[in-house]
């Protein structure tokens, strides 16, 4: 077990993370019929996780509006926040491994918020 050092770290979670995703049977099929080009995606989300634990630049793009119009709902965010904490605790420990943890569990918690507040209607996002 290590501490999340930087990018290369990021790049092991993240890939290993998005593979349990794409092949689990709840979430699985929403993000594949989502996502047309798995290595842009990818991508994106180093980005995203290299600006959001250690504030490297770089990062473009509006997660929220992308995922607003997506059928995903309480059971959804679940199963991607139980997948998420079983890929960084399997190889990762320290400040850094919690603190992944938590800014997702706060994503998901906001978007789950905002969600709710769309009633289903996605031409509500404010992009």
């Amino acid at each position: 077990m290590k501490q999340i050092e930087g990018i290369e770290d990021i790049k092991l979670f993240v890939d290993e993370f998005y593979g349990k995703v794409r092949m689990d049977e709840l979430i699985g099929p929403i993000f594949n019929e989502a996502v047309d080009d798995w290595s842009h995606h990818l991508e994106k989300l180093y980005a995203f996780w290299n600006a959001a634990l250690f504030g490297v630049p770089g990062f473009r793009g509006n997660p929220f509006a992308k995922h607003a119009p997506l059928p995903i709902g309480t059971d959804h965010f679940n199963r991607w926040l139980k997948l998420f904490s079983e890929t960084i605790d399997d190889h990762f420990e320290g400040a850094m491994a919690m603190d992944a943890k938590n800014r997702a569990e706060l994503m998901a918690h906001m978007f789950l918020i905002r969600l709710s507040q769309l009633n289903g209607d996605s031409d509500k996002v404010i992009v």
